[in-house]
């Protein structure tokens, strides 16, 4: 029996509501260290954007172990293998681990160069430095926060995530409070509080998927082949993860050229942009598990029924999104910065940033339902074509002087490029795959 419009809303609800906690968790960590941050000056807040968008591709590229995770456990669930599910999601972890402590040798080392390649000044490269080599301490928690999420998610579980993500962000506001100004470590003490939050938040949830693991009595040891298995899944996300990465890199090398009043005003704007992101994407964590279970348990009429439903759901959510975006930038402006020539950057940053929340809205939820069918692949292939179109449209705004609004346009162009390739793809049944596994 179909279900109806209501009961379609009831499912979305039921996951994308505790799912909108969960995935804010690290934006509002950011928006709270740009909040503390700022108030130390502009260099510093300059130093957050370009040390967080370095971080924040380090780990990014390691999303597929939520989202790969997510489309292959709700897809065993809906196929009635419950102790598969658990074990693949173990699997996770443990790549997860070994993933998170390369990347964090890789970052300790490499901070230097890494920020050097976006030719900060001399006292925003200081302090980028110095947020970078301690954020690059509380990678592996953080990945393994990422792959436990994924687990819990695709057993339809998105709850937990959010309890665990709120204490994590009062915990993070706190610390930060305590350590920048409580002890004056100054931009070490927001990396290092916003460290020890993530390590306690990734170490409750392990410890949750270890305990569901051992009562369906799944296996906890390392399995070679179970995780080389995830790895290779993940090989399609990982490459459409990038194309996004290195998007945002090249618009905060453009932000950063432009000069520290650009970059700092940038760094806000983007930070509230990856908060309304997430926050639509909470329906698209609701799509990954749903589309799973429904493929995995052979019902492909109500996958594309829920689909159309999620679409409508994000198109509307952007376009709240962007009246508040908009609507209420005169009151949070003057939280993140006393500098008017930067608030007036900002505000202008906004406008724009507000206009496009529409179509963010319908990428992010067709992104999350192409994930839940396993179609990495195809996006893989969709997000280097809008990368590849996307790069000159972001350098032109350097070569003909257009300023960092006008790099939001052409930032804005890139998520059009990225809906016109899902748009194509959703219209067609070739992701429409079913079964335990793809």
């Amino acid at each position: 029996m179909p279900l109806t419009s209501w009961s379609q809303d009831r499912e979305i609800l039921r996951l994308a509501v505790p799912a909108f906690f969960a995935l804010v968790s690290e934006p509002l960590m950011l928006l709270a260290d740009s909040a503390i941050v700022g108030h130390l000056g502009t260099p510093q807040l300059a130093a957050l954007g370009v040390a967080g968008t370095i971080l924040q591709t380090l780990v990014g590229i390691c999303v597929f172990l939520a989202y790969g995770t997510t489309s292959a456990v709700a897809r065993r669930i809906g196929a009635g293998d419950h102790r598969g599910a658990l074990a693949q999601g173990i699997d996770g972890l443990w790549l997860a681990l070994l993933l998170g402590v390369a990347l964090a040798i890789v970052g300790l080392l490499l901070a230097p160069m890494a920020i050097a390649g976006f030719n900060p000044s001399p006292d925003v490269a200081d302090h980028a430095v110095t947020y970078l080599r301690i954020s690059c301490l509380g990678i592996p928690s953080m990945l393994l926060l990422l792959a436990a999420t994924g687990v819990l998610r695709g057993l339809q579980d998105t709850k937990t995530p959010m309890i665990v993500a709120i204490a994590a962000n009062l915990a993070n506001i706190a610390l930060n409070l305590l350590l920048v100004y409580g002890l004056g470590l100054d931009i070490a003490g927001s990396a290092l509080g916003t460290v020890l939050a993530q390590t306690a938040a990734g170490v409750a949830l392990v410890w949750v998927v270890v305990r569901g693991a051992r009562r369906d009595g799944a296996k906890l040891r390392p399995d070679r082949p179970g995780i080389l298995a995830s790895a290779q899944a993940g090989i399609p996300l990982v490459v459409r993860t990038l194309t996004l990465r290195v998007a945002i890199i090249i618009t905060t090398f453009v932000a950063t050229d432009l000069g520290t009043t650009s970059v700092a005003a940038h760094q806000v704007a983007f930070t509230l942009w990856t908060f309304l992101a997430l926050a639509l994407d909470a329906i698209a964590i609701a799509g990954q598990a749903l589309t799973g279970r429904a493929l995995g348990a052979g019902d492909v009429t109500g996958t594309k029924a829920i689909t159309r439903r999620m679409m409508w759901w994000g198109l509307v959510s952007g376009v709240v999104g962007g009246l508040a975006l908009w609507g209420l930038h005169g009151v949070y402006i003057p939280w993140f910065t006393a500098d008017p020539e930067v608030r007036h950057t900002l505000a202008g940053i906004l406008l724009v940033a507000a206009l496009w929340q529409p179509v963010n809205g319908v990428v992010f939820v067709l992104d999350g339902v192409l994930i839940g069918a396993g179609d990495g692949p195809y996006l893989a292939v969709a997000g280097v074509i809008a990368l590849i179109l996307y790069v000159p449209l972001a350098l032109s705004v350097l070569w003909f002087d257009g300023g960092v609004v006008a790099l939001w346009w052409a930032f804005g162009g890139f998520m059009l490029l990225r809906l016109l390739t899902l748009l194509t793809r959703e219209r067609r049944d070739a992701w429409l795959v079913t079964g335990a596994t793809r």
